[in-house]
């Protein structure tokens, strides 16, 4: 008889690992795989992801890659790989060790996001014969604080605020048994060794803390919560005066509070389909839009949402939060703790002055919150997420590129701020961290960066910023970048906007795209906001634009949609304008203005005092909202634009017989001119429309297409096959599937921010691929930085 056939020969595999692999429970799956294909060796955290040593047969470890490359742990994401394969030497001892951290060089490895309680410790929760049932702080591999509670990387205990809480002796063993779930669960703890509850200052039990904030928010109380990543203002949503209490405290007078409500009560107040409650159960635990179900009483007072159709839902994140949902009936206000455009309050110490300001009583804990942030807000559009505020659970976003460039800083511009940083390895985004225009803001921001950069052990090496000289991050990379004598590159707002979309979308260009927002500086020193650009390695170049106009009174015209009205009529009538609207007696915009105020106003326009020309589409949102009613003066960003959205879904969901077409006609002068959108032909066909009683639902419906319809004729013009779409008018769910409807139909291909936010939180990462253009050796300008693109 043949011998046998010699066992296969033993072989050494050592895999490095980059992308997020740290903090998703990626060592104890390798750990599992492992043992499954009978390997021996270890895994350990690196400063760049994760290592690997393992031995064992060549089919076995073939078979043990692929599985690990192709089945990662659900909230793992590979990147990138180094596979090194080696003749086996000497043996190692049996079984998977999990080594101490690898710390030398610099920190490439993403943050893992913060992850909300995953189903699992949900059941714990509830469960009486469970050990942790009823505790707060709650969590596992697979949920748990991650973001905001790194100091350092890798992302071990030691590195973050647990490090402050040692583990008990059945935690310990939990963390120490490959067949537990909570096997080297970084952030697990119990009642025995975890954090404590505070009320008002003073340590409280936690069935105790929860029965007592329950029993004042009953009362008509305003609680500040401490939760994952900082602080929430709690309030019964049934209470008026407790609610306007809350708003006059916050400066907060009408935009819509968020909610933290049970899966029962979301699905009974609010219309949501398949992927929106994939979206409102998934891990990341946003607020999510949903729209107010119609044959249901909102159960909640008007001085929650107003007239809005949504409502912004989102589930508990941690077991506190579900607990106190529990014991409040399934529903609360949860809005961010700060003053209206300031940073969140994350520290009960810290914060106390502000937080007294704001709520009558304090739930807080003692596990520190090291990295604030706010809870992300999305909707569902286009068949897919559309992120309006990257926070708690998306952030920080990694997005893979390898750079020798690492250092390179964009520091984003001024309503949204926000910080990017390229790393050996990735292009990583900060959460969107405010308005910059405080003091508060604009001191958040920087510290932002230099924790950054010293988490990733990073020296600075580029900066980049919007190349507005009124912005406070600009002034500030313009005083840095003097200080440490470094390159500094000011960005044009829209190219960043359309460079964001190009790294997400991983596009080397040249690329051809539509960046639609409020307002950002252009080249001419007017304000841009309906803008086509054409992305070039060099630059870009502007295709199209809308046709100007003037603002009067400037900025405050970006919160005054009657004066972005009253500039369109000046600029298309002149003086007789009054003349064009005496067909319609009964405009009520009419009266949003004094005769003096108008006088003032006029005299400014025609002297060009304080009257900015503008070619924004948010602006021209505002007007058409100003004309129809809805909205004149506004207390928070696109408050116009989210009328005008919701009574044109009022006609897409009752039809009317009345006909309607409003069109903004491309033009331009010669071949070798930008195209110019016209917006006069729309204003007159609307003006029309008023004055012969065309329903407003049927008028606001028109204005989406036209837009919609702009920008496919363009695409048509320019014989594009691709189209980016970028900038904040496309956080208008309805505005981005109308185009994406105009494109397809001509066989273009809509490419538009899913990951990445489309307004300006995400100009960062767009400022950074406008860097790389430059030498990092230039000096550091003086009397002049760098515009990509600009001609001179």
């Amino acid at each position: 008889m043949p011998s046998p056939p010699d066992p296969p020969a033993e072989q050494h595999l050592s895999l490095e690992l980059q992308g997020l692999v740290q903090g998703v429970g990626f060592r104890p799956h390798v750990v599992r795989l492992a043992l499954l294909h009978g390997l021996r060796g270890t895994v350990a955290n690196s400063s760049r992801g994760v290592q690997l040593e393992l031995e064992g047969s060549r089919p076995a470890l073939e078979a043990f890659r692929h599985s690990l490359l192709n089945k990662p742990p659900a909230r793992a994401r590979i990147d990138h790989e180094i596979c090194r394969w080696q003749p086996m030497h000497a043996s190692s001892a049996g079984g998977v060790r999990i080594l101490e951290p690898q710390t030398e060089g610099n920190g490439t490895a993403p943050v893992s996001p913060d992850l909300a309680i995953c189903p699992c410790c949900l059941e714990e929760l509830r469960d009486p014969s469970n050990r942790r049932h009823a505790y707060p702080f709650i969590s596992c591999t697979d949920c748990g604080p991650r973001y905001s509670v790194v100091e350092r990387l890798p992302f071990e205990r030691e590195h973050t605020s647990f490090r402050h809480f040692l583990l008990c002796e059945q935690c310990r063993s939990e963390f120490s048994d490959p067949a537990d779930r909570r096997f080297h669960a970084q952030t697990i703890s119990c009642s025995a060794c975890g954090p404590e509850l505070r009320w008002d200052g003073k340590p409280i039990s936690s069935a105790a803390g929860i029965q007592a904030a329950a029993a004042a928010l009953a009362e008509g109380g305003i609680v500040a919560l401490q939760g994952v990543g900082g602080f929430q203002l709690l309030v019964d949503p049934t209470n008026t005066e407790a609610l306007q209490r809350l708003r006059q405290r916050k400066g907060r007078p009408h935009k819509p509070l968020a909610l933290l409500a049970s899966c029962d009560w979301m699905e009974s107040h609010c219309r949501s389909h398949a992927g929106e409650r994939e979206l409102w159960h998934g891990p990341t635990a946003p607020i999510v839009l949903l729209r107010r179900s119609p044959d249901q009483p909102a159960g909640i007072a008007a001085e929650v949402a107003g007239s809005s159709p949504w409502l912004g839902v989102m589930r508990a994140s941690s077991g506190l939060q579900q607990l106190l949902l529990e014991a409040c009936g399934g529903v609360v206000v949860a809005t961010s703790a700060n003053h209206s455009g300031e940073p969140l309050c994350a520290n009960a110490d810290a914060d106390a002055a502000t937080l007294g300001e704001l709520a009558d009583h304090v739930l807080s804990h003692t596990l520190p919150v090291l990295n604030r942030i706010d809870d992300s807000v999305q909707r569902w559009a286009a068949g897919g997420s559309l992120t309006l505020r990257l926070g708690r659970g998306l952030a920080p976003v990694a997005l893979p590129h390898p750079s020798s460039n690492a250092g390179s800083l964009g520091l984003g511009a001024q309503i949204k701020g926000a910080v990017a940083l390229q790393t050996a390895s990735h292009r990583l985004l900060s959460p969107d961290l405010g308005d910059l225009s405080s003091v508060a803001g604009a001191t958040h921001h920087q510290r932002t960066c230099r924790d950054w950069l010293q988490r990733h052990g990073l020296r600075l090496s580029h900066l980049a910023c919007d190349q507005h000289p009124g912005y406070s991050a600009s002034a500030w990379a313009a005083q840095l970048a003097e200080r440490e004598q470094l390159p500094l590159s000011a960005v044009q707002h829209h190219h960043a906007h359309l460079l964001a979309v190009m790294a997400e979308h991983r596009i080397a260009g040249p690329a051809l795209g539509v960046a639609w927002d409020g307002a950002g500086q252009g080249d001419d020193g007017s304000l841009w906001g309906g803008e086509a650009l054409a992305i070039t390695p060099d630059g870009y170049r502007r295709i199209a634009h809308l046709r100007p106009w003037p603002l009067p009174g400037g900025e405050r015209a970006q919160r005054e949609p009657r004066r972005a009205a009253l500039g369109l009529l000046l600029e298309a009538y002149g003086p007789s304008w009054r003349e064009r609207l005496a067909p319609l007696p009964n405009l009520s915009w009419r009266t949003a203005f004094s005769d003096n105020e108008l006088q003032v106003l006029e005299q400014s326009v025609w002297r060009g005092l304080n009257a900015p020309r503008s070619s924004s589409i948010g602006r021209l949102f505002d007007a058409v909202a100003a004309l129809l009613g809805l909205a004149q003066c506004c207390s928070y960003e696109a408050q116009a634009a989210l009328a005008l959205e919701a009574l044109a879904l009022e006609a897409l969901e009752h039809p009317s017989e009345t006909a309607c077409q409003l069109e903004l006609p491309q033009q331009r002068r010669d071949a070798s001119s930008p195209w110019q959108w016209n917006w006069q032909p729309l204003l007159e066909q609307l003006l029309e429309a008023l004055a012969q009683n065309t329903p407003a639902p049927q008028l606001a419906l028109a204005f989406h297409q036209a837009l919609a319809q702009a920008i496919a004729a363009l695409a048509r013009a320019e014989g594009c096959e691709d189209l980016l779409l970028a900038g904040g008018c496309f956080q208008n769910a309805l505005l981005l599937e109308l185009s994406i409807s105009a494109l397809k139909q001509q066989g273009c291909r809509a490419l538009w921010p899913q990951q990445l936010p489309c307004n300006d939180a995400a100009l960062p990462i767009g400022q950074l691929l406008a860097a790389e253009s430059v030498s990092i050796n230039r000096a550091a300008p003086r009397a002049e930085s760098h515009v990509p693109g600009r001609r001179r």
